[in-house]
């Protein structure tokens, strides 16, 4: 995976001695008062074979300070010296990590109980799936939801399943679903590692629709799970920046569509591609 510089202090509470199942990552920037809330959650886990790496990218809001580590089975603090973005910071969790699986879970989400349980349990049931999809639901109201796994449409738009809709129409287990949403995304480490991570230079915003797409190309499918939920606030932490979602949003949903989709699909669905990305740029 490509490195990223600027990392600073690692502090490891593992204790030692684990081989876990799965690796869970953190990615904090100037979270609030989220990243504690979301470290409980883990805590309060009823699967226990799991370790949790948490990057903190140079936060000044005193949202590191004092993490709640007691009860997780192992904990690595990574402080990296200036802000690496969302996906470099998940490749240096990764490059850390023992598990067999990558567990990717938001600063501004809460993992139910079962959540690693029931992940675990669908790995037996699809042993050769590589990517999972957890479902997410509106922390602000747990009636509405948050994403079912993450839709791309073949002109090169994707959105965030079922957002929005009202929790009666969660999919089900066997509905379609391009890719897992970062904010609560499981992945295989080893495909993870063969495809080199996240590609750094989307920062953050589709990186996770981007990593998915290359999943696909090799020939993986991803498996959307309703009774793995997770809690999201979705969006708290970065809708005091809009001018950066948006400019990063569509450079790197053009990115994803322009590096990862067959020549001739490209050059077949490009004039429409180009009529929805103007579109959506007049009304943001």
């Amino acid at each position: 995976m490509a490195g990223a510089d600027g990392v600073g202090a690692m502090t490891d509470k593992s204790g030692g001695g684990i081989n876990p199942f799965v690796t869970v990552v953190i990615v904090n920037f100037n979270g609030g008062e989220y990243p504690a809330a979301a470290l409980k959650s883990l805590a309060a886990q009823t699967y226990r074979n799991f370790e949790v790496i948490f990057v903190d990218n140079a936060s000044s809001d005193g949202s590191c300070k004092d993490l709640p580590a007691d009860g997780l089975p192992a904990y690595t603090f990574i402080q990296a010296d200036t802000n690496l973005g969302f996906a470099a910071g998940n490749n240096l969790a990764a490059k850390q990590a023992n598990g067999d699986w990558l567990a990717l879970l938001n600063p501004d989400a809460e993992a139910d109980p079962d959540w690693l349980s029931n992940f675990a349990s669908a790995t037996q049931r699809y042993s050769d799936t590589a990517m999972f999809a957890s479902a997410q639901y509106s922390a602000g109201d747990k009636q509405v939801i948050d994403g079912a796994g993450d839709a791309y449409l073949l002109f090169g738009m994707p959105w965030r399943g079922g957002f929005g809709r009202p929790v009666s129409e969660m999919p089900t287990e066997d509905s379609a679903c391009f890719s897992p949403c970062g904010a609560g995304a499981f992945y295989r480490a080893d495909v993870f590692a063969e495809l080199g991570g996240f590609d750094e230079r989307f920062f953050c915003y589709c990186e996770d629709v981007d990593i998915g797409f290359r999943f696909r190309l090799l020939g993986h499918s991803c498996v959307f799970l309703p009774n793995v939920r997770i809690d999201h606030w979705g969006g708290k932490l970065s809708e005091k920046v809009s001018e950066f979602a948006v400019y990063h949003g569509t450079r790197n949903r053009i990115w994803t569509y322009v590096k990862n989709m067959p020549l001739w699909l490209l050059i077949l669905t490009l004039p429409m591609h180009v009529a929805l990305t103007l579109y959506v740029l007049g009304h943001s």
